[in-house]
């Protein structure tokens, strides 16, 4: 990895200006936050759920693996304690600003995309009649053979969002990013064969794989759930990396875009100031040269006349004698 005037631009001398340029995305980031936010709130769609139906939906009702409180831990803070390692190692504000502003935003758009499309399905979870009917005796309406539902009414809400799987979208979302930013610092697809690189990169994805088996193990999902869920996290993380940090394999695949574009206005404004500087080492020289062929001229010029006057004084003063 080439060192290029790293270990000058930190938090304390280019963390305002950085986050200065980027205020209109935090912003953004803090609308994405209240939509999730009231997405959650909303009653999803309630699925129309007739009695031969059930068949696919007793499974137990049992507790999550991978609690609801250890996403975010997963998702976003793991992702973020490698981006704060490398940052104390190269002291690049321009890398952990926009690697913390890309997983963010991969996570919440994601979180977006999924409660939204979870409140409009509204596909009943493979545990639905253990949520409908905790004491076992199903209720069904005479006339159109819907579900009437006896349980809490939170369990039942929760019954209607399986599709897509939440869990493995967060965590597709955070750790694809986290997987696609090792693999440009650690240049995975550098061609020179090294490919015990790619069980670095490929171990967040593993980590994700694991979380989304365990809500099928869990019956809170059914495998089209995760693997829709793990599809749209991916995609999302993928968009958000690329916005900010060029393709792995390529070249400054190591640095994020922003990086080179102020390294490149600082080296166009160095540029400036040498030409600039020696237009005004080069003057005095130009007018010395000046005044040289000026002073020559002048010396040149009473030569001549000195030269071209003499024999005509001469001539003058033989007419006088003679």
């Amino acid at each position: 990895m080439p060192d290029i005037d790293l270990g000058s631009h930190t938090i304390q001398s280019h963390g305002f200006k950085v986050a200065k340029v980027h205020k209109h995305d935090w912003l953004i980031l803090l609308l994405l936050v209240v939509i999730e936010a009231i997405l959650l709130k909303i009653e999803p769609f309630h699925r129309f759920v007739g009695e031969d139906m059930m068949t696919d939906m007793k499974y137990p009702l049992k507790g999550n693996t991978v609690p609801v409180w250890a996403v975010p831990m997963i998702a976003i803070l793991f992702p973020f304690v490698v981006f704060l390692v490398y940052y104390f190692t190269r002291k690049d504000i321009y890398d952990f600003h926009h690697a913390i502003l890309g997983l963010l935003f991969a996570v919440l758009l994601t979180a977006v995309i999924t409660d939204a499309i979870k409140n409009a399905v509204g596909r009943p979870r493979p545990d639905f009649f253990w949520r409908c009917f905790p004491d076992g005796k199903g209720d069904f309406d005479p006339l159109t053979k819907d579900v009437i539902c006896h349980g809490d009414k939170a369990v039942i809400k929760e019954g209607y969002k399986s599709f897509p799987s939440g869990h493995t979208s967060w965590s597709f979302a955070g750790l694809s990013f986290l997987s696609w930013y090792l693999a440009g610092k650690i240049r995975a697809f550098d061609r020179r064969g090294h490919i015990a690189k790619l069980c670095i990169i490929l171990f967040p994805l593993l980590l994700a794989a694991l979380v989304a088996i365990s809500r099928v193990d869990d019956y809170w999902h059914h495998w089209q759930d995760v693997f829709t869920g793990a599809l749209i996290g991916s995609i999302i993380a993928s968009f958000c990396y690329l916005q900010f940090f060029p393709y792995p394999n390529d070249t400054n695949g190591w640095a994020p875009h922003s990086f080179f574009q102020m390294m490149e206005e600082r080296n166009r404004g160095h540029s400036s100031a040498q030409r600039v500087n020696s237009f005004h080492m080069q003057q005095p020289e130009v007018e010395a040269s000046y005044m040289g062929r000026n002073n020559g001229m002048s010396s040149t010029e009473s030569t001549s006349r000195e030269h071209d006057t003499t024999p005509v004084l001469d001539a003058m003063e033989a007419g006088r004698k003679y």
